[in-house]
């Protein structure tokens, strides 16, 4: 604890202002109890320089500042948000006055810096909220919350930054505090991945019937590279004996001829390792077997065919106007999503799933992050579709993306489904004034 000589001036001021000589605090006061301890964090300590307002006629103080920095997720995907918190364990500097200071008066803020894959800094804050400190007692233990979101992989590490702490007894003031020797050592460090991406493999046949015992072609793309792939035939849901295995090429591609015995298959599908994953897996598609069984005498064998067709999409429209908010209150701005049709007409077993993502929201004030859009889906049926569609769960978009709407695998699917969303944006109260604008992109795979 930090202590000043008292000179009649000094205690004229204290006596008149108290909490101006609060000089080498970190933020918002919490009892240590209540300071939130999601992840195991380092305590670090580094040289702090906190200088009191002018007014209290106090000298900059020089001490140690303990801190640590937790996180709620330590291992986040790129386009996560992590909630920070910096605790201060042990302040610089104690209350350097005779005189009480009361509770509920300081209110802090803060920086934390972020290092090696993502540089850069996270702003916290804290709750008007201390309890009262008695003259030259030690200043409690604080905590500051803020959040970033994660825009690349790998290792991320945080440290502890400046602070100031703003009081509001008798008269309003700052007591801003730096880090000495920039920047302070490492108390958290967490490590983001990729967000996963959507299954973009695809296959092709080089004919589409054939008689049993016929070989046919099958091309596949966007698959893992070197990865080993299975081709095989299927009956509906179910795998037929008929299978292959062949290995993709640096490319992602490859080309496997496939002998197609059995006379219920309806479909060739090809997909990475040894089962079937809808990750990791692409097809069906629709082929036909030719049954060569002789007609009997005195007989004509009828046949025809259903042509399989195509996983497709329409929107009703590309431009939504969310409704205004108003400069220093901020708020929801929303907005309906315009109605997506899918339209499912492969006639295999496999779903569908049609996911969106959002970029940030630009404008004259900066931007608005992606993680603020937030959407409630729906989605409806048309009549005699033989599979129903789900509709994703409420929450927040974000560039990592959210399900808007899906089907499941089955026996038999197909149909024609109709998806919206409403939509919402939450705007910080003092976003300059302006229009700002993102891209809402849809994918169905």
């Amino acid at each position: 604890m930090a202590s000043l000589p008292s000179t009649p001036r000094r205690r004229r001021w204290a006596a008149l202002l108290g909490v101006s000589a609060l000089v080498a605090t970190g933020g918002g006061f919490l009892a240590p109890s209540a300071a939130a301890r999601v992840e195991a964090a380092q305590a670090v300590d580094f040289p702090t320089h906190c200088v009191p307002p002018p007014i209290s006629g106090i000298p900059p103080i020089d001490g140690t500042t303990s801190a640590e920095i937790t996180v709620d997720n330590a291992a986040p995907k790129v386009g996560d948000t992590v909630t920070v918190t910096y605790t201060v364990t042990k302040p610089a500097a104690g209350n350097p006055v005779d005189l009480a200071l009361p509770a509920d008066i300081m209110t802090p803020t803060g920086k934390v810096t972020l290092g090696g894959g993502q540089p850069g800094s996270v702003t916290v804050a804290g709750p008007k909220k201390n309890p009262p400190v008695p003259g030259k007692a030690p200043f409690p233990a604080f905590s500051m919350t803020g959040t970033f979101t994660v825009t690349a992989p790998g290792s991320i590490t945080l440290s502890p930054g400046d602070y100031n702490i703003h009081t509001s007894y008798i008269m309003e003031l700052d007591t801003p505090c730096t880090v000495t020797n920039p920047p302070a050592p490492v108390s958290r460090t967490i490590v983001a991945t990729e967000q996963p991406g959507a299954n973009e493999r695809s296959v092709q046949l080089g004919t589409a019937s054939g008689k049993p015992g016929d070989q046919v072609t099958l091309t596949g793309a966007k698959f893992t590279p070197l990865a080993d792939v299975t081709v095989a035939g299927r009956a509906g849901a179910a795998e037929t004996a008929d299978k292959v295995t062949v290995k993709a090429s640096a490319a992602g591609t490859f080309t496997a001829r496939l002998t197609v015995a059995d006379k219920a298959t309806t479909g060739i599908v090809a997909y990475e390792g040894t089962a079937w994953s809808d990750d990791k897996g692409a097809g069906p598609a629709a082929y036909t077997v030719l049954d060569d069984t002789p007609v009997p005498a005195n007989s004509q064998q009828l046949t025809t065919a259903v042509a399989a067709g195509t996983l497709s999409m329409t929107q009703a429209g590309d431009t939504v106007r969310l409704t205004s908010v108003d400069f220093g209150r901020g708020g929801a701005a929303t907005g309906d999503l315009h109605a997506v049709t899918v339209k499912d007409f492969r006639g295999g077993p496999a779903g569908w799933s049609l996911t969106g993502k959002v970029t940030d929201f630009t404008g004259p004030g900066g931007k608005i992050d992606a993680g603020r859009l937030s959407w409630i889906p729906v989605c409806a049926t048309k009549a005699g579709s033989p599979s129903t569609c789900a509709a994703g769960s409420a929450g927040a978009v974000g560039t990592a993306g959210a399900t808007l709407a899906s089907a499941p695998d089955g026996a038999l699917t197909g149909g024609e489904f109709t998806a919206g969303a409403k939509m919402t944006l939450d705007v910080p109260a003092f976003t300059a004034p302006g229009a700002y604008s993102g891209v809402l992109t849809l994918t169905l795979t």
